[in-house]
């Protein structure tokens, strides 16, 4: 009985350490296999996307210990990369254009939605006509035009894009917005036309000049992705005498450099004016040269201008061009309170500029320290060139003898004292008045 007993208590003790020796073995490979994991995340993090990815597809357990290898056999995701799976893939180049540029790219072939983005209604115009020509070329023969105002049906546009046209087998669905701002609904609508083309379908968005935020919103960026963003730049007046020589060139007239020098400055900033002019030489005179004497007779002042182009003018010592620009704005009914800000607003990023300069800091860094507006920083140079601290500072006094002629409490005329401003800070010598 006692030998029996003894028995299975040794029975029961192996028992007993063998299953303890299990729960050993088996706590010792999960710490094993927990420090495999640990050891292969980190080199999964250290690796590139693409080498994680690989990583993963061989060795599919260390993604989860609960789901079993099967549930990786396909496509596996990357976890730590949640943000870049859950987006749309992107395509590998985008595609932007100027309008200069457009015609190349038309010749080349159709998109199926463009975005004619710009301030100049003649070249954004010209533009969408040249899409429109090519479109039709291709058999889109039918035109649907949605204006984008307060309320618009955003729902009703996607709805009618989608349907089968009536009257042609292919359609063109234009939308222009006078704000390049669609809200929420109207850029999901956008990003939805740019990424579900249709073969018979052609989507056209017309809108004004895009600013740096609006470039990078969703819709923007899907329609750049997925189709052709053409941005239409203004013609600077550098630029405009070849565009009034090219644009002549088309009615067989050959414009000699002064008659282009002076049409230029007779229609600067007010593009459908040069248009209307060209188009009214080309009636006039036979083909041939123009002179500047025939452009003196034919054609009349129509010039508009900014008050940022005085500063920028005067800047570049072009004496003559600043006291046209000013008594252009003012013969256009600009208050002088909105010349002398933007007057002041040079004058004062001068000081700032010369005052690190003197710091040691280069022209150009100072510049970008002082969030100088790039466009300007050309004209900026040839000023921080000639002007000196002293000289900055005897401007500011004349723009605060100008402000109190404003403001009336010096009894004398604004506009005389802003030309007297102007030509001082284009490098004549005035002298002040005590």
């Amino acid at each position: 009985m006692a030998i029996g007993s003894s028995t299975a208590l040794d029975g029961a003790e192996r028992l007993r350490s063998s299953r303890r020796g299990v729960k050993i073995r088996r706590f010792q490979k999960a710490i094993l296999d927990a420090c495999c994991a640990r050891a292969h995340v980190t080199q999964y993090r250290g690796a590139s996307r693409v080498a994680r990815g690989r990583w993963f597809r061989h060795n599919p357990r260390h993604l989860s210990p609960r789901l079993p290898a099967e549930r990786f056999s396909h496509r596996v995701r990357d976890p730590l990369d949640s943000a870049a799976s859950a987006s749309p893939p992107v395509a590998a180049s985008r595609l932007k254009l100027s309008g200069d540029n457009l015609a190349a790219n038309l010749a080349r072939g159709l998109g199926h939605i463009y975005l004619v983005a710009g301030d100049e209604p003649l070249l954004v115009n010209e533009a969408v006509d040249a899409i429109r020509t090519r479109a039709r070329a291709d058999g889109f023969n039918e035109r649907e035009l949605y204006v984008v105002e307060r309320g618009f049906d955003w729902q009703a546009l996607r709805q009618n894009s989608r349907a089968m046209s009536l009257f042609a087998d292919r359609k063109i669905v234009e939308i222009r917005m006078a704000s390049p701002t669609p809200g929420e609904q109207g850029g999901d609508v956008l990003v939805e036309l740019a990424g579900e083309p249709s073969p018979d379908t052609l989507v056209i968005v017309i809108t004004g000049k895009l600013d740096g935020r609006t470039q990078n919103s969703r819709w923007v960026s899907a329609i750049e992705r997925q189709g052709v963003f053409v941005q239409i730049w203004p013609i600077d007046l550098a630029r405009l005498p070849g565009w009034i020589r090219e644009r002549l060139g088309r009615h067989g007239l050959k414009a000699e450099p002064a008659a282009a020098a002076l049409l230029a400055e007779r229609v600067e900033g007010n593009l459908l004016a040069a248009h209307q002019e060209v188009e009214k030489l080309a009636l006039l005179l036979p083909p041939g040269e123009v002179t500047a004497e025939t452009v003196l007779e034919a054609v009349a002042d129509s010039a508009r201008f900014d008050v940022l182009q005085i500063g920028e003018a005067a800047m570049r010592a072009q004496s003559a061009r600043a006291l046209r620009v000013l008594e252009g704005v003012h013969g256009e009914g600009i208050d002088a309170t909105l010349v002398l800000w933007a007057l002041r607003k040079d004058l004062e990023w001068l000081a700032r500029v010369l005052h690190r300069m003197r710091q040691g800091q280069s022209a150009d860094a100072a510049m970008n320290a002082e969030y100088v507006w790039r466009p300007r920083q050309a004209a900026m140079r040839q000023a921080l060139s000639r002007l000196t601290p002293g000289a900055v500072r005897g401007l500011l006094l004349d723009a605060a003898r100008v402000d109190q002629a404003i403001k009336g409490v010096l009894r004398v005329d604004p506009w005389v004292e802003l030309e007297a401003l102007v030509a001082r800070m284009a490098g004549v010598r005035l002298t002040r008045a005590a």
